[in-house]
């Protein structure tokens, strides 16, 4: 959920289930507040990005004074169609322009983002014609370049520098001619930092369970301009309490909208079912809850009563307190990729003997010659193309395990690419090749083990930390199966919790993996050690990889939108700040 909800220091407990409300009987389809957004094109971070443009050295295609240039920008589909984001003003008579006009484009950290930035020299006759309204076809086309907004995002200064190319020329040849450069430049919008951190209390809440008092929750929601209110945060449950507080509450004002939208607060009874119910609600903006505040007063609750035909409010003795109420610019993801924090991807393939013959089509580790990417392939292209914007060497650790080595024992971590003294392979592609290699080498076999591969990330992991490194690690395990050690499996978890680490499982195939999600902790309750020891964080997302339609956002990808969460908890529960 980006920034913008946290627990005490920058993550949440998210609260499985669906709510069943008395004004709304329909339930909402998803069980996490995560997906829930996702559901509705909310994804990830809410960080709005500022784009500004300067070029040098451009070419001159007029005869009697430098060109009259303009840039128009384009964002590109994962289908390659091209959608206009907007136009520059046009600078007179120069070839070394800087422009004036910006442009505002959301950041989605779990998918590339690709921009074309096309640039136009403005005839003379066109130039008290406004530029939304000039016909490309007339203009003189100077050149054009494309870049991924992450790879702007990542760099020190926020730029990025880009060649221009003519397009006939950029598919022709390998080594298209220069036409100048184009400078492009990001910066974060101010209200993506602005952070209200709030202490939220109830008072006198009733009954809702038989033989004991409740186990309320809160969900904030935003009533966007339809009137219908979009959850934007979950609080933990708190058990058997009616006179609940609940850990501070972090809420972005970009998600929000501002300070005076209004804002709807419900607090529900958990119920294992996932039919929680709704005690009681308020409707209140930042500002209302700032002055309830400094007033040191309590908001009654109320709950809406079907009356006939119709529905009426009923007030509660139940109130809503806030004991806490500050606003505070905070760090965000983008401050620490630019204050010199690296994401580092990491991948472990499963290669147990229930995948199937690799030689037969039915097999999930088959390798069609047509070039038709399997469920393994696919999750490592769409994880990769993400995260390899983060990763400055593009030097992956690339691990298998429940294979058997030709002439040697089922191993449970091997290197994917043969070595016996190396991990790491180059770029996403060297991830797929040493696969590929890798199923030509080892037999499959068994059981399905977790925690030697889980146990090598946590130690590459810890070695970066003891070396003052400003890495967060990501590892992709793909499996096709449920784990064997649970227990053991459990345990790295909980050990590898404090450190910068997050675990993305996938899997593959038609297995049952409802054990599997014991491993996520989206559901409430976090992981236990055989030691007794709880887990400092969330550390884990699982998902069963499944087909998307065209032009949807894979399920690996909206998993991806959990890692800046995660890697701001990491950050923020250690005090570690960005390096300006």
């Amino acid at each position: 959920m980006g920034n913008c909800c946290s627990d005490e220091a920058g993550g949440r407990a998210a609260v499985g289930g669906t709510a069943a409300s008395q004004d709304n009987p329909i339930n909402a389809p998803n069980d996490a507040v995560s997906h829930f957004l996702n559901s509705r094109g909310y994804h990830g971070l809410y960080s709005q990005i500022e784009l500004s443009y300067s070029a040098s050295d451009l070419r001159d295609r007029d005869l009697l004074s430098k060109s009259d240039p303009m840039v128009v920008v384009y964002t590109k589909g994962r289908d390659g169609t091209l959608e206009e984001l907007g136009r520059t003003e046009v600078v007179l008579n120069s070839l070394n322009p800087t422009w004036i006009t910006k442009h505002t484009i959301s950041y989605q950290f779990e998918i590339v983002q690709t921009l074309v930035f096309r640039v136009y020299d403005v005839d003379t006759q066109f130039h008290n014609v406004e530029v939304k309204m000039l016909r490309l076809d007339e203009q003189q086309f100077l050149g054009e370049a494309s870049g991924a907004l992450s790879e702007i995002v990542t760099k020190s200064n926020r730029s990025l520098t880009l060649d221009l190319v003519r397009r006939e020329e950029s598919s022709r040849s390998t080594h298209p001619r220069n036409y100048g450069k184009l400078t492009v430049h990001a910066e974060e919008c101010i209200s993506s930092k602005t952070t209200t951190e709030m202490i939220l209390r109830c008072s006198d809440l009733e009954y809702k369970d038989l033989f004991s008092r409740s186990d309320p929750f809160l969900v904030i929601s935003k009533v966007v301009e339809s009137g219908i209110p979009i959850p934007v945060y979950k609080t933990e449950v708190i058990k058997n309490d009616l006179k609940p507080t609940w850990k501070t509450v972090y809420l972005n004002i970009q998600q929000v909208g501002s300070k005076e939208s209004p804002l709807v607060i419900e607090c529900f009874n958990f119920n294992s079912s996932g039919k929680h119910d709704l005690i009681g609600k308020v409707q209140k903006s930042l500002a209302d809850l700032e002055k309830l505040h400094s007033g040191g007063q309590g908001e009654n609750l109320f709950l809406p009563s079907l009356v006939g035909q119709n529905y009426h409010n009923k007030v509660l003795k139940s109130q809503l307190f806030v004991d806490k109420y500050t606003q505070n610019i905070q760090h965000t993801f983008l401050d620490y990729l630019a204050g010199g924090c690296a994401l580092n991807f990491m991948v472990a393939i499963d290669f147990t003997a229930s995948n199937g013959n690799p030689r037969l089509p039915d097999s999930l580790h088959y390798i069609d010659p047509s070039g038709r990417p399997n469920s393994y392939q696919r999750a490592i292209i769409e994880v990769g193309e993400v995260l390899q914007f983060y990763d400055a060497d593009k030097r992956f650790p690339a691990w298998g395990f429940g294979a058997r080595p030709i002439d040697g024992p089922v191993s449970h971590c091997f290197n994917l690419n043969g070595s016996s003294h190396h991990c790491e392979v180059e770029g996403i592609q060297g991830i797929m090749m040493a696969y590929t290699s890798a199923l030509l080498n080892v037999s499959l076999a068994g059981p399905t083990l977790f925690g030697p591969v889980i146990g090598n990330a946590a130690q590459i992991s810890s070695q970066s930390l003891a070396n003052g490194g400003r890495k967060y690690f990501v590892l992709l395990i793909i499996t096709d199966g449920v784990v064997t050690d649970l227990q053991e499996t459990k345990d790295a978890l909980v050990k590898a919790s404090d450190l910068p680490l997050s675990i993305l499982i996938v899997g593959v195939g038609g297995a049952d993996f409802k054990e599997m999600e014991i491993l996520d902790a989206d559901k409430g309750e976090r992981l236990e050690s055989s030691t007794g020891r709880v887990a400092s964080r969330d550390i884990v997302q699982f998902v069963p990889f499944r087909d998307v339609q065209g032009g949807e956002i894979s399920v690996v990808q909206a998993l991806l939108a959990e890692l800046p969460t995660q890697f701001l908890t990491y950050m923020r529960t250690r005090d570690i700040q960005p390096i300006s």
